[in-house]
């Protein structure tokens, strides 16, 4: 079990800048995303795009900003959890809740502080049958989070963007065996990467299947086979792998959070503006996942939510503490 004083949900550039601000009051986090790295849809949508509106950066990179908001909560050794959804909360009492994951891990924490950004992303799953009796462990997974994890394996890819294409070209040399399947016969990836994928097929590194969809899964408690049908001409063949990897895409839900009792507006949570608490008291939301009037959907403002968030937070978690407000420019920045 993790215990921590703040469980953030949602490792994006508001939550890593919770970081900092709770830091700055001697509190711990934790953080967990479905995503298999930090940065939200910063590092996993457009991680090159440049971004205008952070000020004293008249420009910086999607992936830039991540790294040094990752640097900069270093000194406060903030501890995550990736790939892993949130699917139960449990208040116990005052400043104490009980998470768990979808993958049955459990984090302890005095205040919860949902950074969702739009919400959990979860993945595009393909239209196959039986599909889920091999996921969590079994066989399909829908990202990849540790590469070694397929090495000597038998791997099947299946989509056409550039998730596909990146870890088809990175696995060739990991898999014994690397299958990649896709509806058509273009890819709406970097055309480096298409061009890279083709010479790996020419040269048998990989099977390139295309106008192909998967089709019926089996296993006997893990993956053993999936089939796949040619769309030209019907011809299906059956594979004999390890692992699937259907990687689809992924799109914002709410997920669970939608059976945790807070006050919601459509998809978005009812925030307290003086704080950005939420009607269970201990629970916050702050940046694009929270709703108020005159909401801005910007970075900026998911910064300055942060800030106002930790102050309320340490008050909550030290009731009857007085606290005096410190700058860094007179303490600086004191690691602990």
């Amino acid at each position: 079990m993790i215990t921590t004083d703040i469980a953030i949900i949602g490792a994006g550039p508001v939550g890593l800048f919770a970081i900092f601000e709770a830091g700055l009051l001697k509190m711990r986090c934790h953080l967990i995303d479905f995503l298999p790295q930090a940065g939200g849809q910063l590092s996993e949508i457009y991680p090159k795009k440049p971004i205008y509106d952070i000020p004293g950066f008249p420009s910086v990179m999607a992936q830039e900003l991540v790294d040094n908001l990752l640097e900069q909560a270093k000194p406060f050794h903030p501890t995550f959890t990736y790939g892993e959804r949130i699917e139960s909360l449990d208040k116990r009492g005052e400043a104490d809740f009980m998470l768990t994951t979808n993958m049955g891990t459990e984090i302890h924490a005095k205040v919860v502080v949902i950074a969702g950004g739009l919400g959990c992303f979860e993945p595009r799953k393909p239209e196959v049958e039986g599909l889920e009796r091999f996921e969590n462990g079994k066989g399909v997974s829908y990202m990849v989070l540790d590469p070694e994890k397929y090495r000597n394996k038998k791997v099947m890819l299946a989509g056409g963007g550039d998730s596909a294409l990146d870890w088809a070209i990175y696995l060739a040399d990991i898999a014994s065996e690397l299958t990649l399947v896709h509806r058509s016969e273009s890819f709406r990836g970097a055309p480096d990467s298409v061009s890279k994928v083709m010479k790996l097929a020419e040269s048998g590194k990989i099977n390139l299947l295309l106008n192909s969809n998967l089709g019926t899964i089996n296993g006997n408690g893990h993956l053993e086979s999936v089939s796949v049908k040619n769309t030209k001409s019907n011809e299906e063949q059956t594979f004999q792998i390890d692992n699937l990897i259907p990687l689809f895409g992924l799109s914002p839900k709410l997920g669970p959070i939608e059976g945790w009792g807070l006050n919601l507006d459509k998809n978005a949570i009812v925030v307290n503006t003086d704080d950005y608490s939420t009607n269970i008291p201990g629970i916050y939301a702050i940046g694009d996942i929270n709703t108020y009037t005159n909401k801005l959907k910007l970075i900026l403002c998911g910064f300055h939510e942060a800030a106002l968030m930790s102050h309320s937070a340490y008050k909550y978690m030290n009731p009857g503490v007085k606290y005096t407000m410190k700058y860094t420019t007179v303490q600086g920045v004191n690691e602990f």
